[in-house]
C-alpha cells in the first residue's frame, strides 16, 4: 500500500492535489483571500476581460476594430473552454473547501484561465502590459478559491493563449474601421 500511495504523490493527480493545497492554504490571509474573491467574481464568463476590449475599443480609435476583434476572439475562447469542458467533464476539486461558487460543476480546463490567457495575447498585443500580469493573478486565484486543479489552469491558459495567438492576424492584420 505504501508503493502505490507513493506513486500516487508523485503522479499528475498527486502533484495537483498538492499544489492546490498549498495555494489554498494561502487564502488564510484575509487580504489574499479577499483579492482571489474579487478576481474570481470579476472574471465569471469572461466579464473582466470583455469590459477591458470594450474600454479599449472606446479610448483607443484609432485601433478600435483591432480591441473590437480582440474582445471577440477572447470572447470565443472562453466559449471553446466551456465546450471542452462540458466534453472532459471533469470534477472539481473536493479535497480543499472552496471559497467562492462556481457557475458549473466541471473543472477542466479554466474558463476563467481560458479567458485570461486569450485577453493577455490579444490585448497586449495591442499594447496593454497590466493585462498579462492581471491574467496571471486571475490564472492563481483560481487555485487559492480552490475551485481548479493547477492542470485545469495550465491547460485553460495554453488553450487560451493558442486561440488568440491563432487569432492574432485576425486581430492584427485587417484594416481598422
Amino acid at each position: 500500500m505504501d508503493d502505490l500511495d507513493d506513486m500516487d504523490r508523485r503522479s499528475l493527480r498527486g502533484v495537483d492535489h498538492r499544489i492546490l493545497s498549498a495555494l489554498r492554504a494561502r487564502a488564510g490571509d484575509p487580504r489574499v483571500a479577499g483579492a482571489a474573491r474579487a478576481l474570481s467574481r470579476a472574471g465569471e464568463h469572461g466579464a473582466l476581460w470583455l469590459a477591458a476590449g470594450l474600454a479599449g475599443a472606446a479610448v483607443d480609435g484609432a485601433r478600435r476594430g483591432a480591441w473590437l476583434r480582440g474582445t471577440a476572439l477572447t470572447a470565443g475562447a472562453h466559449l471553446v473552454s466551456m465546450g471542452v469542458k462540458r466534453v472532459v467533464r471533469r470534477p472539481r476539486p473536493t479535497h480543499v473547501e472552496p471559497l467562492v461558487r462556481t457557475a458549473g460543476r466541471h473543472s477542466f480546463p479554466s474558463s476563467h484561465a481560458t479567458s485570461a490567457a486569450a485577453a493577455a495575447v490579444a490585448y497586449g498585443a495591442l499594447g496593454a502590459r497590466v493585462i498579462p500580469v492581471l491574467a496571471a493573478a486571475m490564472c492563481v486565484s483560481r487555485l487559492v478559491v480552490g475551485v481548479h486543479y493547477p492542470s485545469d489552469v495550465a491547460a485553460g491558459a495554453a488553450l487560451g493563449a493558442l486561440t488568440a495567438r491563432v487569432g492574432a492576424r485576425w486581430v492584427n492584420g485587417c484594416p481598422d474601421d
